[in-house]
């Protein structure tokens, strides 16, 4: 009598380390850039918000004193003062604080062409990771994916927190959204250009494979979008005109408005240069009128184009980062298969 046995079935095994086993290696070897950049990120977040509160205390004792700007009592001049050189203080706090956020892409790109890409193959590293069974596209892949999913998560928060204190500055000393510190420092636009320096600078490593020229080459290429962008933003979305008539009335706009370009205008709509006609001196009116100046003009973004703007720009950024990163691994395709 025979037994029948079911054939067992073949064990498989993954043809490689996965995905995920490539992202924990990552975070195994750059764990103590990982820390110190955390460490750096609550001591900037701790910072701007105990600044914020302490605003946000001496603004109201001070709406509790009795004192006002026109009191002529020397103790009330005193805390006058102390008032405003605290209200400036936070002011330039929040500013330095929106232009950490600004340069941070350009720090992400020069760690990421350096230390993470470039530093492998200057010391032969990545053949270590390739002889695993971890293909260049996987390993490259890797690479990418966790400081992604960290800035896009660290970003945000950061992002959000500045936002938070901007909103809770006074009117006396306003960092205005539209200054290119704050900026760049809130909305989508602060993840996009942290993503365009991630992509930028794998590119610079892959492409020059050294530690230094890589670092150098991923900053140079960061600022450059960003000095671009900020040259070009005001034009990212079209700009609301207030026009006057008369030669001594220029039109008014928001407070917390973005003005483009002011100048004077003819009765066809011709635009002129705002200082025509200043080197004539007392016949400044007849000067103008040869000229056929019929009033002023005002180009210029209201706070409705905040949003606008930023996803226009954020749209930019990620086709950038996406462009960079697809021919990051076309070069490593060419270059290793």
């Amino acid at each position: 009598m025979s037994t029948l046995v079911a054939p067992v079935a073949p064990r498989t095994t993954p043809s490689g380390p996965t995905l995920r086993a490539g992202a924990r290696v990552v975070v195994l070897r750059h764990r103590r850039a990982l820390w110190i950049a955390g460490a750096l990120a609550l001591v900037w977040i701790g910072t701007l918000v105990g600044f914020t509160l302490w605003a946000d205390h001496v603004g109201d004792a001070f709406a509790a004193d009795p004192c006002t700007a026109q009191s002529a009592d020397h103790a009330c001049n005193e805390r006058l003062r102390e008032f405003s050189d605290s209200m400036h203080l936070f002011s330039t706090v929040l500013k330095n604080a929106g232009l950490a956020l600004t340069v941070l892409p350009a720090l992400v790109a020069a760690f990421v062409a350096g230390p993470m890409i470039a530093r492998e193959f200057e010391s032969g590293t990545y053949k270590l990771s390739w002889t695993q069974s971890v293909s260049p596209a996987r390993w490259l892949l890797a690479e990418l994916a966790v400081p992604a999913a960290l800035l896009v998560a660290g970003v945000s928060v950061l992002s959000a927190v500045f936002a938070w204190a901007r909103a809770q500055a006074g009117e006396e000393y306003p960092v205005g959204q539209f200054e290119h510190t704050a900026f760049g420092a809130m909305g989508t636009a602060p993840v996009a250009y942290a993503l365009l320096g991630l992509a930028l600078g794998a590119l610079a490593g892959l492409l020059t494979r050294r530690t230094v020229p890589a670092m150098s080459a991923a900053v140079l290429a960061t600022a450059a979008v960003g000095v671009t962008l900020n040259r070009v933003r005001s034009g990212l979305w079209p700009l609301s005109t207030q026009t006057s008539t008369g030669t001594s009335y220029v039109p008014q706009v928001p407070d917390d408005a973005w003005i483009s370009e002011t100048g004077r205008i003819t009765g066809d709509g011709t635009r002129l240069p705002f200082g025509t006609c200043w080197e004539a001196g007392p016949e400044v009116d007849r000067c103008l009128a040869g000229h056929g100046v019929t009033g002023y003009y005002i180009d210029y973004h209201p706070v409705s184009h905040f949003w606008p703007l930023q996803l226009v720009e954020t749209g930019i950024l990620l086709v950038l980062a996406a462009a960079a990163v697809a021919l990051a691994f076309r070069v490593l395709r060419r270059r290793h298969g």
